[in-house]
């Protein structure tokens, strides 16, 4: 299998309405053999809403996984210098920290990591899950699109009636796409139809 023994950074953000669609994508790559290493954005950390509990997404990322969560910009910072990852995935990747990669700020583990694992030159893979995608986000999807070692979970809108500007990756391709991006590819198509 491609993804044995494998590390896998697997980032968690704020889209708290899809984290319960991720944590089977998660179990997913541990299943084919990858190590998954959890970090999560001071949201996912601190935050319950009515998708959950912080306490209980930790407890449930950390049975999966096996492994403790970084969940501080220090905890996250040898992602780089000790090139802790082959691969890194944020899933769900919201609209805030699209914005963020796109724009060097780092203020939060989730970034920290990305841009650590990214300057060396691994592929880090992005599941966008925002309510303004074709918003003011879509011109940061686009430019994260276009860099180089970015590799995007296929996406398309959610909800185009009630949601217009809502788009959200297809996260049971989370696996597929890390396969492909561990090859230098990204998967085909980028944008689909959610229906």
């Amino acid at each position: 299998m491609l993804l044995e023994g494998k590390r896998v950074g697997f980032a968690l953000t704020g889209s708290h309405c899809t984290l319960a669609k991720v944590l089977p994508e998660i179990q997913r790559l541990v299943d084919a053999g990858a190590e998954v290493y959890p970090i999560i954005s001071d949201s996912v950390n601190q935050m319950d809403t009515k998708f959950g509990t912080a306490a209980n997404w930790k407890k449930s990322l950390v049975e999966i996984t096996k492994h403790e969560i970084i969940t501080t910009i220090v905890g996250a910072e040898p992602v780089g210098p000790q090139k802790l990852f082959d691969v890194m995935v944020v899933a769900p990747c919201s609209g805030n920290t699209a914005a963020k990669l796109v724009n060097a700020i780092v203020d939060t583990p989730v970034v920290m990591a990305a841009k650590a694992h990214l300057r060396n030159q691994r592929p880090l893979v992005l599941a966008i899950s925002t309510n303004d995608g074709l918003g003011l986000n879509f011109r940061n999807i686009g430019l994260l699109i276009n860099t180089k070692n970015i590799y995007m979970v296929p996406f398309g809108q959610d909800n185009a009636v009630k949601k217009a500007n809502s788009l959200v990756a297809k996260m049971p391709l989370i696996l597929e796409t890390v396969e492909y991006a561990l090859k230098g590819k990204q998967i085909q198509p980028v944008l689909i139809n959610h229906e």
